[in-house]
């Protein structure tokens, strides 16, 4: 298994401390560890391990956004991130594990000792090259791997590494007796650091054991002169890594050097398109890729999307100190920011068409190279126009992909930085207004979107215009004016109909203009602008916006009294936005079907259907987005649903919903399976017991089974025994624990309002 001592180690502290860090010096095997440890204790926390990987995270603004992001938290509004984490965690017990914090060290601690006042039964494990600082932090020093044999002649855990990495580019590697030994004296030649290891059995796909432990030798006489003291284990990674480097071509190196450019993973299309020139031309990056994996200098991950690849940390860092070296830094980063701009504005001009769930986990992939585009950017003066562009390209992937807050956090930025109005100024400003909006700052979008209204009044093309206006008229629809938002929105529609943007910009108008309709009460009209709107989208292939035009089509025929139409309509809306991270627009259309379901009496589903919208509303700090109405027809139909079920049944459903993990829940709302558990029965305020068949459900709430509770009605010539049989069918028994509770809690008030020939209503 290998570091088996050093886990149990690890384990013992996560149980007696709430934060541990673990520490050590690059290329020591902090992540692996933690990863290892994370992994053996997911069982021992109730709501999970949960693992946030730092390392090509640059920005400090985002570090509870990259919480936030792993935890599932969506919450949109303008409250401090922290403030939401904190509350989010309060009740929870789980594992938080976050990789590499050295380079946001200060950041780090502040949110770890605020989550850990707020959150009593967290546990925080932290990789770092330092400590956090942070007050109760236990700090473990990871120690080399063991390199000398272990019992029975075992192989150490620094040979076992030596050998897994050198049949990875060798398979027919074996060990003779001799070297075994040998391996044994590379690996303590290397202190045992699993980084230096990994390199130096890179080697072996060309050099013998005693060839790669000779030329060690050779460079460490020369490069360390044979010193051994308390620097040396920094040394000795140097040492591998400018052995690996030396034994690179000079072509491989200088893409090394180039590919430190990169965040997080990146693609093959990426590395022919950033790092080729006429020094490097693109026909050979497959060749010199594939010679860098084989020296361990990348590693490949499979993807759906094809293979994806990545640097370690240490490799990166030593990649980028010799691009610097060059005087191509710049140069590099320069083309980096190119490609992702490049990627941004393809997704700009083909989001509206039928690859949108395509756009969608492209840019997920490319999102931390991304962010490494956007800081670039924004930290130096001469590029700040071009980082205003490349927010403002990603405006709907911020909108409709579940990032909000970030994109909100871009602009914000880019919009200080560049102040001096212009189109992509004014384009800037309406999609900052607009996820104002989506986080509920109605206040706040108002004042962002006034300087931008008057521009384009002036300046603005007919699309900028179109879209200002569209938010123009959300906002006033929010504020509770939704024939002034409709008003609006309609003629948002009509601009971009005559020369503005007639694919997302008309689609999101439409949607504006019906909801606005729908909350006005004009239910036919809203219904006209849906269909208007949906086969728009279809002529497109456009599925997102359609998606809202569905959940609107549902609002307005519940406001027809069509409930069946609209259980069809919201769940068509559910069937694309599932695949998106719209935890928002999937809670509101469960509402609406939630209500719908109740509508048409199926009380039971309603209620698990409220549950699963409630385990998604509970990661906002703004249930139904603050929306008033929302929110009312939310509550009214809870009130309806529980009276109709009684408390336990509807907490029984209620709970099921709430339990059901997201793809689950999804198949349960869409009717494509059935949930996991019987849902409880059907006591939606209809279905009429007796006081005979109350009194049997009292007897199933005391425990007896069937036969006994036969026998004591029969012996007291209560009730014939075949009677008590069929009052036991209609129960729905063996599902006995849900109408147990059920009766234990309305049995004795039931049984009193009735009489023994009339039924009781509840």
């Amino acid at each position: 298994m290998g570091r088996r001592r050093e886990r149990g180690e690890l384990k013992r502290l996560v149980a007696d401390s709430r934060l541990v860090t673990v520490t050590g010096p690059g290329g020591v095997g902090k992540s692996r560890l933690a990863l290892r440890v994370a992994a053996e204790l997911r069982k021992g926390f109730a709501d999970g391990v949960w693992w946030v990987e730092l390392a090509a995270l640059r920005d400090a603004g985002l570090l509870a956004q990259a919480v936030a992001e792993v935890l599932g938290v969506q919450d949109v509004t303008p409250r401090p991130l922290t403030d939401v984490l904190a509350e989010y965690l309060a009740t929870r017990s789980l594992l938080l594990v976050l990789d590499t914090c050295e380079h946001l060290v200060d950041p780090c601690a502040v949110l770890v000792h605020r989550l850990l006042r707020a959150a009593p039964d967290l546990r925080v494990l932290a990789t770092s090259r330092q400590s956090l600082r942070v007050t109760g932090e236990c700090l473990y020093q990871v120690p080399p791997l063991t390199v000398r044999p272990q019992e029975h002649g075992a192989l150490s855990d620094g040979a076992n590494l030596f050998v897994e990495r050198a049949r990875a580019v060798r398979a027919s590697f074996g060990l003779t007796e001799q070297d075994t030994e040998t391996v044994v004296r590379i690996c303590r030649r290397l202190d045992g650091i699993p980084l230096a290891i990994e390199l130096a059995a890179a080697q072996i796909q060309a050099h013998s054991v005693r060839d790669v432990l000779d030329r060690l030798d050779d460079r460490f006489d020369l490069l360390v002169g044979g010193c051994r003291g308390g620097p040396v284990r920094h040394a000795t990674l140097e040492t591998a890594i400018g052995w690996s480097h030396d034994l690179c071509t000079p072509a491989e190196r200088l893409l090394w050097a180039r590919m430190s450019v990169f965040a997080g993973t990146f693609d093959l299309t990426a590395v022919r398109e950033v790092c080729s020139d006429d020094r490097l031309r693109a026909e050979r990056m497959v060749e010199l890729v594939a010679g860098l994996v084989d020296k361990s200098v990348l590693r490949c991950e499979e993807h759906r999307s094809g293979m994806r690849y990545r640097q370690l940390d240490t490799l990166r860092d030593y990649g980028r100190d010799r691009l610097r070296q060059t005087g191509d830094e710049e140069v590099l980063l320069r083309r980096h920011r190119d490609h992702y701009l490049r990627l941004a504005k393809r997704f700009e001009a083909h989001w509206c068409g039928p690859d949108q769930l395509d756009w969608y986990e492209r840019l997920n992939r490319e999102h931390a190279n991304v962010r490494a585009a956007m800081d670039f950017c924004l930290g130096d003066r001469r590029e700040h126009l071009l980082g205003l562009e490349l927010a403002t390209a990603l405006r709907c992937y911020w909108f409709g992909c579940g990032y909000v807050r970030e994109g909100r956090h871009h602009l914000d930025r880019a919009l200080a930085l560049n102040p001096v109005p212009s189109p992509t100024w004014a384009v800037a400003v309406w999609a900052r207004a607009w996820l104002l909006l989506a986080q509920g700052d109605l206040d706040a979008a108002d004042a962002s979107l006034a300087p931008g209204m008057a521009y384009v009044e002036q300046h603005g093309d007919t699309a900028t215009t179109g879209w200002t206006v569209h938010v123009a008229g959300l906002a006033a629809m929010l504020r509770g004016d939704p024939m002034r938002g409709a008003e609006l929105a309609e003629r948002a529609a009509n601009l971009h109909r005559c020369g503005g943007d007639p694919g997302t910009g008309l689609f999101a108008a439409l949607a504006v203009q019906s909801i606005s309709l729908a909350a006005a009460g004009k239910y036919d009209r809203a219904v006209a602008v849906t269909e208007d709107g949906r086969a728009a989208c279809d002529r497109y292939g456009e599925r997102w916006m359609r998606s809202y035009l569905s959940y609107v089509r549902a609002l307005a025929e519940m406001g027809r009294g069509d409930t069946g139409t609209a259980v069809n309509f919201a769940r068509d809306a559910l069937r694309f936005k599932r695949l998106l991270t719209d935890q928002a627009g999937i809670a509101v259309t469960l509402d609406v079907l939630a209500q719908a379901t109740a509508a048409l009496g199926q009380a039971d589903r309603a209620a698990c259907l409220l549950g699963i919208a409630h385990r998604l509303w509970h990661t906002f700090s703004l249930p139904q987005l603050g929306s008033a109405a929302l929110l009312a027809a939310s509550e009214h139909c809870e009130v309806i649903v529980r009276r109709g079920l009684g408390d336990a049944a509807y907490r029984a459903a209620f709970d099921l919903g709430a339990a059901l993990d997201f793809d689950d829940a999804m198949a349960y709302a869409l009717d494509e399976q059935p949930p996991p558990l019987e849902p409880a029965p059907s006591f939606d305020g209809w279905e009429l017991l007796t006081r005979r068949e109350l009194e049997v459900a009292e007897l199933v709430a005391e425990g007896l089974t069937n036969q006994q509770i036969a026998t004591r009605l029969v012996i007291a010539k209560r009730t014939a025994e075949g009677h008590v049989e069929r009052i036991l069918d209609k129960l729905g028994l063996p599902n006995r624990t849900r109408i147990a509770t059920w009766a234990a809690e309305h049995g004795t008030a039931a049984r009193a309002a009735g009489s023994a020939d009339q039924p009781n209503r509840r």
